[in-house]
């Protein structure tokens, strides 16, 4: 049940790339919130059945990765980060290379109640909710929220788990 939940959570940010390619990025939106859904789910479940297990945490961590870095990345980069094409590309690469370093540092440390660093999940929703900012905000603050969000899920900064 908890690997149906991180598979939804995966189909739900392979969706939500596939609407940002399409043009149609209220859906992809929609897509990266589902995968958050299924995703505060999975982990839940797999302690309450007590079935986790070290091929639960990869696909979880892969899931993620597609859900709440690539994902969110590209919505970005579609909606307004492909006008500083170069820079614009090489700050949504920084996002995902982060991403993935966070999730890899998570998969390889002992949990003691605090996370290192901001969690790919919350990072990645705050930058598919920065989408609505787009029309109130010079288009350049949003290469600098990427850079901070970025640095954040690198960052020894411990945030305690909810």
């Amino acid at each position: 049940m908890a690997n149906f939940l991180t598979i939804m959570n995966l189909g739900c940010g392979i969706l939500a790339l596939l609407f940002v390619t399409r043009g149609n990025p209220h859906l992809s939106l929609l897509f990266i919130f589902l995968a958050a859904l299924f995703d505060s789910f999975d982990g839940r479940v797999a302690r309450n059945l007590n079935i986790v297990s070290d091929f639960g945490k990869q696909l979880d961590s892969l899931s993620d990765l597609v859900s709440f870095g690539v994902a969110p990345a590209f919505l970005l980069y579609e909606s307004i980060l492909h006008r500083y094409h170069s820079a614009g590309t090489l700050f949504m690469i920084i996002f995902i290379i982060c991403g993935a370093i966070r999730l890899a540092r998570y998969n390889t440390t002992v949990f003691t109640g605090s996370f290192q660093g901001l969690p790919i999940t919350a990072a990645g929703c705050f930058l598919a909710i920065s989408y609505f900012g787009i029309p109130y905000f010079p288009s350049y603050i949003f290469m600098f929220f990427v850079l901070i969000l970025s640095f954040l899920m690198i960052s020894s900064l411990k945030i305690k788990k909810l």
